[in-house]
């Protein structure tokens, strides 16, 4: 073999089995905060659920809110794959809108578990003592769905009023969700709600309108928003 060809080789033994490890205690914690919740569920109580012991957990997380970002940032990544790829190519703010609230039921549809997750993620935000460690990815996410919806408002605005829309579509998202899910019986949540999430997407699309500032110079579309 040259010396300019470079040589991929596998993981070691001890590496797989630290990442099966670490992967047991993240599924562990995932099981039991959807459970329980957070503030519930102990150290303790996830080395039992993942059957190993409390020195292992520390070996791979240094405390426990350090398992909950790991759990909500490995979460937020994998969803927001799904959201880029429903979101390709779609310019107009109801295509958009539609597009996000599909990607999530896509994500969701059978992972239950993660909702349950992204749920409480979404909530300890607003609380006023609230984990750090969700804070940084939730953000980061948050920032991505203003990027999806940014193009198709046809206007700057103002980053705060940007955000309020953003939040706007993930309490919309999770509103529906939450119930089309407990509600339904159907195995296909999102077809039974096939209206529901019609009716969503106006009143989002009308909550964006007049969430949006008019210019004095826009006389026939006051909020400058493409909702074809």
């Amino acid at each position: 073999m040259g010396s300019g060809t470079k040589r991929h080789s596998k993981p070691s033994r001890h590496t797989r089995r630290a990442q099966a490890t670490r992967n047991k205690l993240l599924d562990a914690a995932r099981s039991l905060f959807a459970e329980k919740g957070f503030n519930l569920t102990s150290i303790d109580d996830i080395t039992k659920r993942a059957d190993v012991g409390k020195g292992t957990f520390y070996y791979h997380f240094s405390n426990w809110e350090e398992i909950i970002e790991a759990l909500v940032t490995r979460m937020l990544d994998e969803l927001l794959a799904v959201m880029e790829e429903n979101c390709r190519d779609i310019s107009d703010l109801k295509g958009i809108l539609d597009a996000l609230i599909g990607a999530h039921i896509k994500f969701f549809c059978n992972r239950w578990e993660d909702f349950v997750l992204f749920f409480q993620s979404r909530t300890e935000l607003t609380l006023e003592q609230s984990y750090e460690s969700i804070e940084t990815p939730f953000l980061e996410y948050l920032k991505r769905v203003e990027d999806i919806l940014a193009p198709t408002i046809q206007r700057q605005l103002p980053q705060p009023i940007l955000r309020r829309i953003a939040c706007a579509v993930v309490g919309f998202v999770s509103g529906y969700y939450s119930f089309a899910s407990i509600v339904s019986q159907e195995e296909d949540v999102d077809q039974t709600f096939r209206s529901l999430r019609g009716a969503m997407v106006a009143s989002l699309a009308r909550f964006i309108q007049e969430a949006t500032p008019p210019l004095e110079t826009e006389e026939q579309n006051p909020g400058g928003i493409n909702l074809t």
